[in-house]
C-alpha cells in the first residue's frame, strides 16, 4: 500500500500543576498592567505542525506520539501532548 502525505497539527501544553513562567508574566505584566484585569488565568504552549507519510491516520498519529516521546520534543513529566488535527496533504 503507498503511503499518504499527512499533516498533523499538535500542541504541547503545560500541565496544569507545573509552573508556568510565560503565562504568569503575561497576566501579570501584560494584561493587568494595561488594564486587562478581569483575566483570572493564562496558560502557554506551543504549536507543532509537522508532515510526514504513513500507511493511515491512525499510524500518523501513533508515529507523531512516538516521535515526540523518543525525540523528548516535548517533557511527559509537565506537558501534555494534544493532537489537535490530522489531514491528508
Amino acid at each position: 500500500m503507498a503511503q499518504i502525505e499527512f499533516e498533523i497539527e499538535i500542541s504541547l501544553e503545560n500541565k496544569p500543576a507545573a509552573r508556568d513562567p510565560v503565562a504568569e508574566t503575561i497576566q501579570r505584566d501584560l494584561l493587568a498592567k494595561k488594564g486587562y484585569d478581569q483575566v483570572s488565568k493564562v496558560r502557554s504552549g506551543q504549536y507543532l505542525r509537522i508532515n510526514l507519510l504513513a500507511d493511515s491516520e491512525e499510524k500518523a498519529k501513533e508515529l507523531i506520539t512516538k516521535m515526540c516521546n523518543d525525540l523528548r520534543i516535548f517533557n511527559p513529566v509537565t506537558q501534555i501532548l494534544n493532537i489537535i488535527n490530522v489531514n491528508k496533504v
